[in-house]
């Protein structure tokens, strides 16, 4: 019984959200464009559960690169309508479009010249007639079997809202730097690291000339602590890389390796990187050449630092 009712429940979700598809029309673009030529901020407005709403959809503006603060309506009215100011622009929600509290916002907001755009089931509202844009987010049916729980309805207006910050993602351009420079912390933040905030580089950076004698190569090894060293010619740029595993196998073989180069043990034309990647690629792709270093090095060929498998598992990034 409860899960073919929880079916039940989802599908008239589910419906609510097609049926804002087949209505999308030129105001659904209309708002968008009012969304991109804000010079201040996306102020998002409403009370109770669609005050919850207007919440998220504020938060997936901030972090999509719209600047955007959520104004509880009842505390507007007590002073916090000061936040609100000239270049900003007001999405207010409200499924009647008769909601008190905002329609006392209205004419304040009018007198300053805030462009309005209202998230509404009754187009023909109070709040609908005073928008400068309104979007339908009218649906059949609550998902609630006594009709009276906000379900269908707030889930149409959590995805028109997503709808919008999304689109206006699309028309800015922005990217997934841009998404990275937003998030520097938590999950997402760990994912979006780049390469240069692991890498090892200046005094930690294992390095040798193509003429140094592999007796110092060991030591270079053994000091930096990574398994391996690079291996740059006179000018500093980047020839082939040695590992720990390499000169294992040179003693197998019964080498005399002591009196040997780096250039003849080497591996010429190693693996890189550049600094600006992301550290999920530095992982995917060293995963799938199966090696454990990465060397990173500028556009001219110099080597500016090593990367370790162990320095993407430490972060617990992944």
């Amino acid at each position: 019984m409860s899960i073919e009712s929880a079916k039940r429940f989802l599908a008239i979700e589910a419906e609510a959200i097609m049926e804002l598809i087949a209505r999308l029309d030129r105001r659904f673009t209309q708002a968008v464009d009012l969304i991109e030529a804000c010079k201040g901020r996306v102020v998002i407005t409403g009370i109770g559960k669609s005050g919850i709403i207007a919440q998220k959809i504020s938060a997936t503006l901030s972090s999509t690169g719209t600047p955007s603060l959520f104004l509880h309506p009842a505390e507007a009215v007590h002073g916090d309508l000061g936040r609100v100011v000239a270049g900003d622009l007001v999405l207010a929600l409200s499924y009647s479009g008769e909601t008190e509290e905002i329609l006392v916002l209205l004419d304040t907001l009018k007198r300053l010249g805030i462009p309005l755009i209202g998230m509404s089931g009754n187009p023909g509202s109070t709040l609908a007639e005073a928008s400068d844009v309104v979007l339908d987010v009218s649906i059949k049916k609550e998902a609630c079997p006594l009709g009276l729980a906000p379900t269908a309805s707030t889930t149409a207006m959590l995805a028109l809202g997503d709808a919008l910050a999304l689109a206006v993602l699309e028309r800015r351009g922005f990217t997934e730097e841009d998404f990275a420079a937003l998030h520097p912390a938590g999950g997402l933040g760990r994912k979006l690291m780049r390469v240069e905030n692991l890498m090892h580089s200046g005094d930690g950076l294992p390095k040798v000339r193509t003429d140094t004698r592999l007796s110092e190569v060991i030591y270079e090894i053994s000091k930096k602590g990574l398994g391996m060293a690079s291996v740059v010619d006179q000018d500093e740029r980047l020839v082939g890389i040695i590992t720990d595993g390499d000169l294992r196998r040179l003693l197998e073989r019964g080498d005399q390796i002591l009196s040997k180069t780096a250039e003849e043990a080497m591996h010429p034309h190693p693996l890189t990187i550049h600094r600006r990647e992301f550290a999920t690629h530095a992982l995917n792709l060293m995963e799938q050449q199966k090696i454990t270093s990465l060397i990173i090095v500028n556009e001219t060929g110099h080597v500016e630092g090593v990367l370790h498998i162990h320095d993407l598992w430490q972060t617990e990034m992944f």
